[in-house]
């Protein structure tokens, strides 16, 4: 049977200005920092993009006081329709500048550029949209009576999706009334550094959006901080527990969105095909660095043969390669230490006695890369089985009968995420009952909405992003209404 070349497609990045060097953004004005500067590169090729500030206390102390003085003369005081505007205007200039912003969120990430174009930046702008309706409508929430904003909010995010991490955090901090201090992932910067100028764009009040950047240092700066009402917190949950740790007796608020070991369920009666569709989608989406990745593929035990066989000729129809081309299916791993991590734990789960199984498909000579991986012979002890891998590595699992699916599904430290193929919708409503998970998809994988809360159990967290549970996260109340 012959085959046939995809010819490449390449995006252009002409559209794309990146400086030499950015300084911090605090009260409307950019900053220098004052902590030791550092690179952000191209994960796909190694290339140096630009050299970026670091923020010491002193600078976090600055922007803190940026967004304090902002929320107490300007923004607490403005009308909720008045702040909708402000969001409206936001959502509309990243829709006018989705191209910029999915070519900058790929070169840096390394993700490919049909996810950033086709997910990350309409998902992201969708969010300003749906928070906007919301910012004069609060009373009407569910959230309680006297609803006041926190006040500043300090919000950390991940490198895996830059953009949309940030549009999860700052929409609703605005649209209840709060200020924001933010500090994107060291390694993925360059999507907050082009929303701070949309925000001068939109002519946001200065200071009501502060964005510092560094590593840990500035985080547990910002964790620190006597001004800081509120974290919000999306990341690892070993980082995780060191906050909830710091704030312990303090008046500070937290949500947190930790990681995640996805359970995926196949049952004998589910349509194979698309199962096999949402098994891809689910775990190699953004080279499964995604905390709801279903990272643990559970099969019910008649069909796995046929279930791996249909999965692996699949996966030898993905595409790695360039991110920038609009061909490709599996980018680059973000950073030499995620791959680090990545190469770690698959060589766990060799030594263990899993067999393993990848595409064989060549790999760029430059950057960071890892072939879509397939582990068979998964036992629930194997690290493979427990520990978050975020990689594009899917461990498969068989099972017999619901209260056992359930039970291995169940096995884990984690909880914020699940999948269940059959079509039974008795099964479906007893399934998602049981399973400690924030968030159960029916014969579909990783679909997400603003209207929708998403947060999980257990090490993955807790609080809610998205829906009116997402708002009620940035807001105190008198009463229960």
């Amino acid at each position: 049977m012959p085959t046939f070349e995809y010819a490449p497609a390449p995006e252009s990045r002409a559209v794309v200005t990146i400086e030499d060097s950015y300084g911090l953004f605090i009260g409307g004005e950019w900053t220098p920092g004052h902590g030791t500067p550092f690179a952000t590169i191209n994960p796909a090729t190694g290339e140096h993009l630009s050299t970026v500030a670091e923020a010491t206390t002193d600078d976090v102390d600055a922007a803190v006081r940026a967004a304090r003085t902002a929320y107490t003369r300007v923004w607490s005081r403005m009308s909720g329709t008045d702040r909708g505007k402000y969001l409206f205007r936001i959502a509309r200039i990243m829709q006018e500048r989705a191209r910029e912003l999915a070519v900058l969120e790929t070169i840096d990430n390394g993700k490919p550029i049909k996810e950033t174009r086709d997910f990350d930046v309409p998902t992201a702008a969708a969010h300003f949209f749906y928070h906007a309706g919301w910012a004069d409508k609060l009373e009407y929430a569910g959230l309680g009576s006297d609803i006041r904003p926190h006040g500043v909010v300090g919000q950390i995010i991940p490198w895996n999706f830059p953009l949309l991490m940030l549009a999860w955090k700052i929409a609703p901090a605005l649209a209840a009334g709060n200020t924001v201090v933010l500090k994107p992932a060291e390694t993925t910067p360059l999507a907050a550094m082009l929303f701070a100028e949309i925000c001068q764009q939109a002519d946001l009040p200065p200071g009501v959006v502060n964005i510092v950047t560094g590593a840990g240092a500035t985080g547990q700066s910002i964790v620190d901080h006597p001004g800081i009402d509120k974290i919000a917190f999306t990341g690892s949950t070993a980082v995780g527990k060191m906050i909830a740790r710091s704030i312990a007796g303090t008046e500070k608020k937290a949500t947190l969105e930790l990681g995640g070991k996805a359970a995926n369920i196949i049952f004998d009666d589910a349509p194979i095909d698309q199962a096999v569709e949402g098994i891809v989608g689910g775990i190699f989406f953004n080279q499964g660095q995604v905390c709801c990745a279903g990272s643990r593929l559970l099969v019910q035990e008649n069909i796995v043969d046929d279930v791996v066989r249909r999965l692996k000729r699949r996966l030898e129809t993905l595409r790695l390669g360039d991110p920038l081309d609009k061909n490709t299916d599996v980018g680059a791993i973000n950073s030499a230490e995620q791959l680090a991590r990545i190469t770690e734990l698959t060589e766990a789960g060799v030594a263990e006695g899993a067999e393993r199984w990848d595409t064989g498909c060549p790999l760029p000579k430059n950057g960071f890369w890892f072939r879509p991986t397939l582990f068979t012979g998964v036992s629930q002890s194997h690290r493979i089985a427990q520990e978050e891998i975020f990689g594009p590595v899917l461990s498969v699992l068989t099972f017999r009968t619901p209260g056992e699916a359930v039970a291995k599904a169940n096995n884990t430290p984690y909880g914020l995420s699940a999948g269940v193929w059959t079509e039974k919708g008795s099964r479906i409503l007893w399934i998602a009952d049981q399973l400690r998970a924030g968030v159960v998809w029916a014969n579909t994988f990783n679909q997400f909405d603003p209207t929708s809360p998403f947060g999980g159990y257990k090490e993955s967290g807790y609080g809610r992003e998205g829906g009116r549970q997402g708002l009620a996260a940035y807001v105190r109340s008198g009463g229960v209404a």
